[in-house]
């Protein structure tokens, strides 16, 4: 067994436990397929166990995001992203109007519609910032741009879905 300290297994485990999730919300919000995202991240996690020993503890997390996007990047190349979020479901059970239950479905359909039709790199960026709540510096990192990149597309992101706030009226 190697002495490398990304080689030991307590070390290896939290490494998996702390950016799993991260990794796996990146690869869906690019692919829009949950399975695809699982698989891709257990590949991910397993090339940065084979090659633990050459890996620095520094380097661990840029390495598995990388080896994450390259996946995609050769399995989906030209698919066109669609997002479904689970969480869009009301409970049966309320005491809320039926047309405002209604109104407010309409209205998280048109806001999904409206994000999955951003750009797409608009799109990663905007979801990594406000959905994993990941900073400016470390999506940066990630995507491997600059920290003004992301802050433009963010900008550009807003403001593309104030535009369409304003036709959802």
């Amino acid at each position: 067994m190697s002495t490398h300290p990304l080689c030991q297994e307590q070390t290896f485990s939290t490494i998996f436990r702390t950016y799993a999730d991260t990794v796996f919300n990146f690869v869906y919000y690019k692919s829009g397929d949950k399975e695809q995202a699982k698989d891709i991240t257990q590949e991910a996690f397993m090339k940065l166990w084979q090659n633990c020993a050459s890996v620095t503890l520094e380097s661990a997390k840029g390495y598995v995001f990388m080896t994450a996007r390259n996946k995609m990047f050769n399995n989906f190349e030209h698919k066109k992203v669609q997002l479904k979020f689970a969480n869009l479901n009301h409970s049966e059970r309320t005491n809320e109007n039926p047309e405002f239950i209604l109104e407010v479905k309409e209205l998280h359909q048109k806001i999904e519609e409206a994000i999955s039709n951003l750009p797409e790199k608009q799109r990663i960026v905007f979801l990594l910032s406000r959905i994993d709540k990941l900073t400016y510096k470390e999506i940066a990192k990630i995507l491997d741009i600059s920290k003004q990149a992301v802050e433009k597309r963010i900008y550009n992101a807003l403001d593309t879905m104030r535009k369409i706030n304003k036709n959802i009226r």
